[in-house]
């Protein structure tokens, strides 16, 4: 870390530059939407998300935000200490169901509930979304490079899961190639290289910048507690079980105190972290990730019936849900909105019932 920070960069709105065919970008990531939607839909006689379609586990969690923070953290959420219910919502990336053994990238969504303050054009409700992967940056850097990493993976949907497990295998170990000379391709982990690691040990990134009320951050989630940190880097065996990662996710939460870390990424230096590049991770040692709130989880059923239809079949997260202060920024979270909601659209036509935001 240097020795002296640079203060934080406020928030305005000339701190976007969107690009002039976004509405093009948005055209063909609704096209390949469509194509997981559609496929996935007629295979299981339900519409499902078409990203992070398949659950390894749901949470209740509580939402501690921390008093004394500083301003620049006192933000939006963050500004007044309180406790919140929260929705915790682990996943895989694909839009089809498939087999454990597929080794995918980890997702947590999280929305609070009982969030005061003005709310983003279209979030209804009193919630505050969140999510989030187990990388540092995204995919993609630009919308346009998001697109055609869709596309590709669209092409994928309801190919057989036989293939995509000698896939999985290979790129797994393309990816294992590259990680021992220190470097590592979201592409490969994207298509099936990735770790077959525990979830609850996992420390999720929102990956992409937000405003943080007055100034611009991304986020992170940390495990802390020692149930949780001695997850970390486990590796499931998901041979001959398709719902490893969830059963063992299940049996983790049995008797565990989960504690979490939230975690707040200060913009303070635009060149080294850009705000419309996506796949680039933002250096710690320019702005550090500082706590400013706790989230926890004690002992429960993961795979709770009454869980799996409240959330997995009922709720929708998108980073546009929120705030105002939390507000996303950047070319992929500008093309998130209509993309999701046009998603979202087909899951609440198909299946006959509206999604909506807990009360």
């Amino acid at each position: 870390m240097a020795d002296v920070l640079l203060p934080p960069i406020r928030y305005a709105t000339s701190i976007e530059r969107p690009e002039p065919d976004e509405a093009e970008t948005i055209a063909d990531l609704n096209r390949s939407f469509d194509t997981i939607l559609e496929t996935t839909s007629q295979d299981y006689s339900k519409a499902v998300r078409a990203v992070h379609a398949k659950a390894h586990g749901i949470l209740r969690a509580e939402l501690t935000v921390h008093p004394g923070l500083p301003r620049e953290l006192a933000q939006g959420l963050f500004a007044t200490p309180a406790t919140h219910p929260v929705w915790m919502r682990f996943s895989t990336n694909p839009g089809d169901i498939l087999d454990d053994s597929i080794g995918l990238p980890r997702g947590l969504a999280w929305k609070v509930l009982d969030v005061e303050g003005d709310r983003l054009p279209g979030a209804h409700g009193r919630t505050q979304d969140f999510v989030m992967v187990n990388g540092p940056a995204f995919a993609a850097p630009t919308p346009k490079k998001f697109a055609g990493n869709l596309k590709l993976l669209s092409k994928t949907t309801d190919k057989a899961e036989w293939a995509k497990k000698a896939l999985s295998f290979v790129l797994r170990g393309a990816e294992a190639a590259l990680e021992a000379v220190g470097t590592e391709s979201a592409l490969l982990k994207n298509m099936g290289g990735a770790k077959n690691v525990h979830p609850l040990g996992e420390t999720y990134f929102s990956a992409v910048p937000f405003r943080h009320g007055e100034y611009v951050a991304k986020y992170q989630v940390v495990p802390v507690s020692a149930d949780l940190t001695a997850l970390t880097d486990i590796v499931i065996d998901a041979s001959g079980r398709p719902n490893a990662i969830r059963e063992d996710m299940q049996a983790s939460m049995k008797g565990v105190e989960g504690v979490w870390e939230v975690r707040v990424q200060l913009l303070r230096n635009a060149e080294a972290q850009p705000i419309e590049d996506a796949s680039v991770e933002w250096p710690e040692d320019v702005s550090p990730f500082q706590t400013v709130a706790t989230l926890r989880a004690t002992s429960q059923d993961s795979w709770a019936a009454e869980k799996v239809a409240e959330v997995d079949e009922n709720l929708r997260f998108s980073v546009w849900t929120g705030l105002t202060a939390h507000q996303p920024l950047g070319g992929v979270n500008r093309v998130r909105r209509p993309v999701y909601e046009h998603s979202a659209d087909y899951r609440r036509r198909f299946n006959g019932c509206p999604l909506h935001e807990p009360g």
